[in-house]
């Protein structure tokens, strides 16, 4: 296909005159039959990548997402856009909703679906009817990421590509150093993807760390910020209740529309919360690290961490969702001494240690069959990502398979490899760790430092730098403009309001 016929196909698709960078030698690629890793900043259309090659091949393309909001939210904008041949397969569907669905996947031309659901039974023999000519995997940073432990079923995608007869495969990312790249491609077994790698700084953000001396200091920051400067915000948090608590202190006391968000909540309310945001609604939205992927609005100015994240790439990935517009925006995270405590106790969470795999063996030397995951859970004082993490790699050397127990010759060997796999992770998470830690008391250029796993160098900053630079929030300039208040008296209707209103059709 042509250059120009490609343009063409832009803009009768999508109406876009011109590709942004990146999208134009991809999806050249991908109508070529290649395996692809595209990284791409946050903000530049990479699920493009993949729509309008979907929209231009015969057969169906398969997306990996990770979030439900996000398959959701992508489904609507491609409804809007005239595309009707494109549906999502997800856990917050009714089971007739679904049904219906599966029995006409031969009518789409582009189906979402998490890697979960991509594991279900009936869904993958659905799937391997059809003529899958394209895999992706969006955001697929989450199979290093995530893969490992908390969603393993990420590190199960090879083997249904395989099962849907080896299509080509799409890898799309915005945030992936060297080393989660090369992870990638081996859990895919894809070792000679095509590379396209693009610069992920932004050169429109500023960076601030602020150090307080008592978490209660952080609420007072965050208000006075706020009242200076109305704005479209997100504050990001690592605990739940934390996320509330703010969220209805800022709601009580200031003429601004905030609400919470986090995994906890219900899929409709997580939805509602997320359109409103979108729809310019709500002004601030006090969220964890569930709400970001798939939030592609484009005047957010500010991003607030409350708590910082474990890990650079969740950082990155999580001020990327600030200033799409190309407007300056900027980046503040507010730090007290005990905050390091927090990323620790959630690796904790994440990981088994070396006696929760001996509780494990123990367990397994004397039962034939697995109870239920949620039974496991109980017995063995395990969280659900510790689990995942010991019934993956048990499955994989092949004690567990299916709900049985099949203890091997070599089982010793096979314990030691789980804790030698194990001591791996321990020690990745917590290199990560330190990492953002340096960052956050590193005595130079932020900037420089944030990007420099990812790039060797950086673009010249559009707008103020960092505060080593001389640059802090405060010089962030927004356009004001009058941010009215809802009219209700307290916080249970404020919020009731919030979660029931319908969407807006926009």
């Amino acid at each position: 296909m042509s250059r120009e016929q490609l343009h063409e196909d832009l803009k009768r698709y999508f109406g876009y005159s011109e590709f942004r960078q990146g999208q134009q030698e991809i999806i050249e690629d991908v109508l070529e039959a290649k395996d692809v890793l595209g990284i791409l900043p946050t903000g530049s259309g990479k699920s493009l990548c993949f729509q309008l090659p979907a929209l231009l091949q015969s057969g169906v393309t398969v997306v990996v997402s990770p979030l439900i909001s996000l398959m959701v939210d992508q489904v609507r904008q491609l409804k809007v856009k005239g595309v009707k041949s494109v549906t999502a397969l997800n856990s917050f569907m009714e089971v007739k909703e679904r049904a219906a669905v599966l029995n006409s996947l031969p009518n789409y031309r582009l189906i979402y679906l998490s890697p979960e659901i991509l594991q279900n039974s009936r869904v993958a023999a659905k799937l391997k009817e059809l003529h899958v000519n394209l895999f992706v995997i969006d955001e697929a940073h989450c199979i290093s990421q995530w893969g490992h432990e908390f969603r393993t079923d990420y590190l199960k995608l090879n083997e249904m590509i395989k099962e849907l007869g080896d299509p080509p495969v799409l890898a799309l990312s915005a945030t992936a150093t060297p080393e989660v790249q090369q992870d990638i491609k081996i859990q895919l077994n894809r070792p000679h993807m095509v590379p396209h790698i693009y610069k992920m700084d932004k050169p429109n953000m500023s960076f601030e760390v602020e150090y307080l001396e008592d978490p209660g200091e952080k609420i007072e920051r965050i208000k006075t910020i706020l009242s200076n400067q109305p704005a479209p915000t997100m504050i990001y948090f690592s605990s739940r209740s934390a996320a509330e608590k703010v969220a209805e202190e800022l709601w009580l006391t200031m003429d601004q529309r905030v609400a919470f968000y986090h995994g906890g909540m219900e899929n409709i309310d997580r939805l509602l919360v997320q359109q409103q945001f979108m729809n310019d609604e709500l002004d601030v939205v006090c969220c964890t690290s569930a709400f970001g992927m798939g939030v592609d609005k484009p005047n957010i100015r500010r991003i607030i961490h409350y708590h910082f994240p474990g890990q650079i790439e969740s950082f990155i990935q999580e001020i990327g969702r600030a200033g799409r517009d190309g407007k300056p925006c900027a980046s503040l995270v507010l730090h007290t001494h005990r905050d390091h405590y927090l990323p620790q106790l959630l690796i904790e969470k994440e990981l088994p240690k070396n006696e929760d795999a001996a509780r494990v063996f123990h367990w397994f030397d004397r039962n034939e069959r697995l109870l239920s995951d949620e039974e496991m859970l109980e017995t063995l004082q395990l969280s659900d990502s510790q689990w995942n993490f010991i019934k993956f790699h048990l499955g994989k050397s092949g004690v567990i398979t299916r709900n049985n127990i099949e203890i091997k010759e070599n089982w010793k060997v096979i314990q030691a490899e789980l804790l030698n796999r194990l001591q791996e992770r321990w020690n990745y998470k917590n290199s990560k760790y330190k990492q953002m830690i340096n960052w956050l008391f590193y005595d130079g250029c932020r900037r420089k430092m944030l990007y420099s796993p990812f790039q060797s160098e950086v673009r010249s900053p559009q707008a103020g730098c960092c505060d080593y630079c001389g640059s802090f929030m405060k010089d962030l300039h927004i356009p004001q403009k009058e941010v009215s208040r809802a009219q209700y008296s307290s916080w249970e209707a404020r919020l009731r309001a919030i979660f029931l209103q319908e969407p807006s059709d926009g």
